[in-house]
């Protein structure tokens, strides 16, 4: 003889709130790793060098006269 399971389907009691706070929470991460995240980025680069131009003392004036007394 066959059995007979005569059972009602479940109701769906949620309603959705569940998703809503896990999409909330997965963007208040993002948005951390953001604020965190870029300026760390952006540090992480090649180190600037700063290295000072040499001084070099210039006269105002050049004699360049080549003529000679005799």
């Amino acid at each position: 003889m066959t059995t007979i399971v005569n059972g009602t389907t479940p109701t769906k009691d949620s309603s959705g709130m569940g998703f809503l706070i896990g999409v909330i929470v997965l963007i208040g991460f993002v948005l951390i790793l953001l604020y965190f995240g870029l300026p760390l980025l952006r540090n992480m680069g090649t180190p600037q060098i700063n290295i000072p131009a040499p001084q070099i003392n210039m006269p105002d004036k050049v004699d360049v006269n080549v003529n000679q007394t005799k």
